[in-house]
Formats: structure tokens, sequence, C-alpha cells
């Protein structure tokens, strides 16, 4: 796992071809809104967030966010452990995202 500034992230986003955004964060939480193409597995699922995970392609790079970093840094700690090769957290979460969100 890697923690990459807003910045970072950003960058090594646009030049991903194998990027997928992972949003951790509730239901309520992303109905204020979530960056563009992410897609929704909330943490506080449990065994149901690593069900979801087990689906997931592990060859893929996935970019992880939260409201804080706090909780999108341990998706990407579970997802390490579970054979994942590259996660990568969003430092600071969307509080500190400046570019556009959508509503979903």
């Amino acid at each position: 796992m890697a923690n990459l500034t807003q910045e970072e992230w950003k960058q090594q986003l646009a030049k991903d071809a194998n990027a997928v955004i992972l949003d951790v964060r509730t239901d309520d939480e992303v109905a204020e809104g979530i960056i563009p193409n992410a897609v929704q597995l909330d943490i506080y699922k449990g065994q149901g967030f690593i069900y979801k995970l087990e689906e997931l392609d592990k060859n893929n790079n996935y970019y992880v966010y939260c409201r804080s970093g706090a909780r999108s840094g341990q998706a990407c700690a579970i997802m390490n452990q579970l054979g994942f090769k590259n996660a990568y957290n969003l430092s600071g979460g969307i509080l500190e995202w400046n570019e556009n969100l959508v509503m979903n």
C-alpha cells in the first residue's frame, strides 16, 4: 500500500490504464458526492466488504479513498492481505479533494 498526496494520486491515476477508483464510505456519505467513475464498497459492511473485494481483479490498480484517509488506509491494508498488488490510499481523503464531485 502507498499513501499518496492529492496531487500524486491525481497524476498517477491520469496515467494508469488499469485504474479502478474505490470509495469505501457509507451510502449517506456517498450521497453528498463521489469522485467521478468511483465504485462504492462500504468498508463498514464487514464481511460483506471482504466478499465484494474478493470479486475484484487483484491485478488492477486500486485508488482508494474515504472521508479523511483513515478508512481507506485500512481498506488498502486489507486488500494487501488479500493479495492485491497495488492499492493506493488518498491521504486526506475527500475532505481535501479539490476537484469536482458527482452526485450519486
